[in-house]
């Protein structure tokens, strides 16, 4: 495929390594040929990176398989992962889910993500309902600062709430900032 065909959440294979179009940007001038400005995740190291090549580069694009399976535990250095209808399970190391992990917690489904039987990673739900395990109580009259506090989650990861959220609350958390979205409710 030509690389300026390429758009946003499409994967090709380039040099050995697998990549995500995270932006694509298309510059044409008067005397040049069209050249595309790529933002690149590499799915094997999870770098993001920048990209340019002329019209006519050709790349190899590829179909990446997903799978749901569910986090089980944390296993020393790596993470434990089943699938629910054949109940394999698949460790993971954790210096690859370092983002991810901050939202691991047991019986969540995740979308482990392969090529050709090696595994890339995994994908995490938009969202993520977490326990709060410590809160301060709110204070009166302190609204200075968007009224909001710090909570740490079961997971360790620590996020502003606002000052309603009480100690021992669920809260949905979102994946991709790390950052409170609302209560959860009826758990």
């Amino acid at each position: 495929m030509n690389v300026t065909e390429l758009r946003p959440g499409n994967y090709f294979m380039d040099g050995g390594n697998i990549y995500a179009v995270v932006d694509i940007l298309l510059n044409k001038t008067a005397m040049r040929k069209m050249v595309a400005k790529l933002k690149v995740k590499n799915l094997r190291t999870g770098a993001i990176t920048d990209m340019s090549a002329n019209s006519g580069y050709q790349v190899e694009t590829i179909r990446l398989d997903k799978k749901k399976m569910n986090y089980l535990y944390d296993g020393g250095e790596t993470y434990v992962f089943m699938d629910q209808e054949t109940y394999e399970q698949i460790e993971l190391p954790k210096d690859r889910l370092k983002w991810e992990s901050q939202f691991l917690k047991e019986n969540l489904e995740v979308e482990i993500v392969t090529y050709e039987d090696e595994i890339l990673g995994i994908n995490l739900p938009a969202k993520v309902s977490l326990h709060i395990v410590h809160c301060e109580p709110a204070v009166r009259g302190d609204t200075v600062n968007k009224a909001t506090k710090e909570a740490v989650l079961e997971t360790g990861l620590k996020v502003r709430v606002p000052l309603f959220i009480n100690n021992e609350e669920d809260v949905f958390v979102r994946t991709d900032t790390a950052e409170y979205d609302s209560r959860a409710t009826g758990k």
